[in-house]
This record gives structure tokens, C-alpha cells and sequence, in this order.
């Protein structure tokens, strides 16, 4: 398990490193690439083709996540009395980038600190890697107040390390906090 931490640690602080040494212009390949005129400080990883946003989508902002966990909370079948860790998580987060810090919490949701915007988002498409919680790319659903994500009409979830539900059996109700890294990059879409 601190195996597991110290990898998660080492891709956060691996990430943010990027973020932070990438000074310039977001850059994302939809179909060409295109550039966010006052983006800064932020690397964008590659995107798989089956979660890239619709092209001519422009990024926003993108964060990387300082301190992650995915929460679980164990499932018991009827008749039972041991259960297993199933179902969806409830993510806790706090990020950092492009446009300040961002609370990532359950919903999903992401709510900047600097500016009070919240958005929340649904799972539109999945790309799983190995070991870890799949890429996500999610379509915002709901905006709140004015601010960095009122922009916002994709999010996608980059660059997964961790997360993932324990095996082996547990008893009902009992929650487990799966540390996690990733990036977030938020995307507006001229077309909505």
C-alpha cells in the first residue's frame, strides 16, 4: 500500500513538474493545433483518439491534481454479509494550474478557489490504462457563477496513476480512500 502511495506521490509531483516547467501557450492537437492565446504554465498529454473533445474544442485551463483520493464505500449483495469494494467512486482532490486551484469532490464536480465557478460533468467516454482508473473525457452539464470554468463544456481526465478499487472482500458501509494522480484539462466548445 505505501508502495502504491509513493508511486502515486512521485506521478503528482512528476506531473506538476511538467506543468509547471511548460511555460507558453496550451497546445492541443484536435484536428490541427491550436493555441489558447493567454494560457500558461501548462503541458497537455496526449489524448487518445476515443476521449479527445469534438475538434475545434480550445483548452481552457489545464490542472494537474496535488493531492487525490478515490473513495469507495463497500457493496453488500442481499443475503450476505461480506461485500466488495464495486460501484463508483467519489473523488476528492485538490488541483492546481493554469487558472489557480480547483476542489475536485463528489457530483463529479470542480470548483475554483480563485473565482467560485463550479461546474459538474457526466462520463461521456472511456479509455482505460493498466493498473490505474481509466482517462475519462466528460461532458460538462451544469455551470455555476462566473469565473475559469464558465467556459468550460469537456473535461477531460489525462495521465491516471492510481485510484483503483481494493480487491478481496469488506464489510457494508465500510469506505477506503485509493490515493490518485492525474491532469484535468478543461475545453471550451464553440459549438455549444
Amino acid at each position: 500500500m505505501s508502495t502504491t502511495r509513493s508511486r502515486v506521490r512521485a506521478l503528482s509531483v512528476a506531473g506538476l513538474a511538467v506543468a509547471v516547467a511548460a511555460i507558453g501557450a496550451v497546445t492541443y492537437d484536435a484536428s490541427a493545433a491550436t493555441t489558447a492565446p493567454d494560457a500558461r504554465s501548462v503541458a497537455i498529454p496526449a489524448i487518445p483518439t476515443i476521449i479527445k473533445p469534438p475538434a475545434g474544442s480550445r483548452p481552457v485551463g489545464a490542472f494537474v491534481v496535488t493531492k487525490g483520493t478515490q473513495n469507495y464505500t463497500c457493496v453488500v449483495a442481499d443475503g450476505t454479509t461480506t461485500g466488495a469494494y464495486t460501484g463508483a467512486s467519489v473523488p476528492e482532490a485538490q488541483l492546481i494550474g493554469t487558472g489557480g486551484r480547483i476542489h475536485h469532490f463528489a457530483g463529479p464536480s470542480w470548483q475554483s478557489l480563485r473565482d467560485g465557478s463550479l461546474v459538474t460533468a457526466v462520463k461521456d467516454q472511456s479509455s482505460p490504462r493498466a493498473g490505474t482508473i481509466p482517462e475519462l473525457l466528460l461532458k460538462v452539464n451544469s455551470h455555476t457563477g462566473k469565473g475559469i470554468l464558465s467556459k468550460a463544456d469537456w473535461i477531460n481526465r489525462l495521465y491516471t496513476s492510481g485510484g483503483v478499487a481494493p480487491a478481496g472482500s469488506c464489510t457494508a458501509g465500510q469506505t477506503v480512500q485509493v490515493p490518485y494522480g492525474a491532469v484535468y484539462v478543461f475545453w471550451d466548445d464553440p459549438a455549444i
